[in-house]
């Protein structure tokens, strides 16, 4: 049996948990791919989340986080048809399956999208669970229109830096939360108004807006329900909304979990290729410190996503 490196927990915890070792180098089953493993990006949360420990309900340690990886195709499963061995490509790996903090991950093929060309993998590691996630509240869930208003509670954050751009190119005008270290930053993905959350209390504002995307919980989830125009939609990220305060102020609530779409993935890269679209890397950690890298959850305060290089730093279009 062939044998990689990879971040394993043995038993359900947080990031002390995490071992980098020897693993099984998995092989692609029907309709899978093997990729190669260049970046994959980390959610500080996962370690949390029951998907990330169990499959139906069936305990599967040892596991392997890490769910939204770019790489290269290094082997293909019976049935798959329509990818090649050394095609480049990014996905959103499901919450029950070993993510891709390791050399090689598997992946059903459906799941796959080419990587985006103009972007290095690194930086289209950080697109798969935030982007998506962005666009499928936006898309899926607000059905946001051109010219609405939309507030992005933390808009410097690994997904409110996709909701903000996102909602800008869909034609939204974007009011987002952040420190005001941040502001300029977060204008500079497309925000027409910035809120520093550290002075300045959202709900203060006399503007009412269509659509909230809460990236937050807790307290801002529950403040964020008066701040809409009757009928408008708040879609929260964190926890299922309370819908006798949805009823109480006449809108829609939502929580929803991101899944994959190879479909939503490629209009993304397209997006990025097309200069519209910027991933944002907020840090960066080689495999072996991945148990540092969950331990670190953005205490320099850097915007965007961390990322755990696998295959070294490369340069866009490699």
């Amino acid at each position: 049996m062939d044998v990689m490196m990879a971040v394993r927990a043995h038993s359900r915890g947080g990031p002390e948990r995490l071992l980098y070792e020897q693993a099984p180098q998995p092989e692609a089953g029907e309709g899978e791919v093997l990729v190669a493993v260049h970046a994959a990006a980390i959610t500080f949360d996962e370690l949390t989340w029951e998907e990330s420990w169990t499959r139906d309900g069936v305990d599967r340690t040892p596991v392997i986080p890490s769910h939204e990886m770019c790489g290269t195709v290094a082997a293909l499963g019976d049935g798959v048809t329509d990818l090649a061995i050394d095609d480049d490509v990014f996905a959103l790996i499901d919450f029950d399956r070993n993510g891709a903090a390791a050399e090689y991950v598997t992946v059903p093929a459906v799941d796959l999208a080419g990587k985006p060309r103009m972007v290095s993998h690194v930086e289209a590691a950080t697109l798969p669970l935030a982007a998506l996630t962005a666009w499928q509240a936006l898309v899926d869930h607000a059905k946001l229109m051109p010219g609405e208003q939309v507030l992005v509670h933390g808009g410097a954050g690994g997904v409110g830096v996709y909701a903000v751009q996102l909602a800008t190119i869909l034609g939204g005008h974007v009011t987002a939360t952040c420190r005001g270290t941040d502001a300029s930053f977060v204008r500079r993905l497309g925000a027409d108004r910035v809120i520093d959350y550290t002075t300045e209390g959202f709900d203060e504002t006399a503007s009412r807006f269509d659509v909230v995307v809460d990236t937050v919980g807790g307290a801002i989830l529950e403040r964020s329900y008066g701040v809409l125009r009757p009928g408008g939609r708040l879609v929260t990220l964190g926890a299922p909304p309370a819908k006798e305060m949805a009823n109480r102020h006449g809108v829609e609530a939502v929580f929803f979990i991101v899944r994959p779409d190879s479909a939503q993935l490629a209009h993304l890269a397209q997006l990025v290729d097309d200069g519209r679209l910027r991933p944002v890397v907020a840090q960066t950690f080689p495999l072996s410190q991945a148990r540092q890298a969950y331990e670190n959850p953005g205490r320099e305060h850097r915007p965007g996503k961390t990322v755990l290089v696998i295959r070294g730093l490369d340069r866009a279009g490699e």
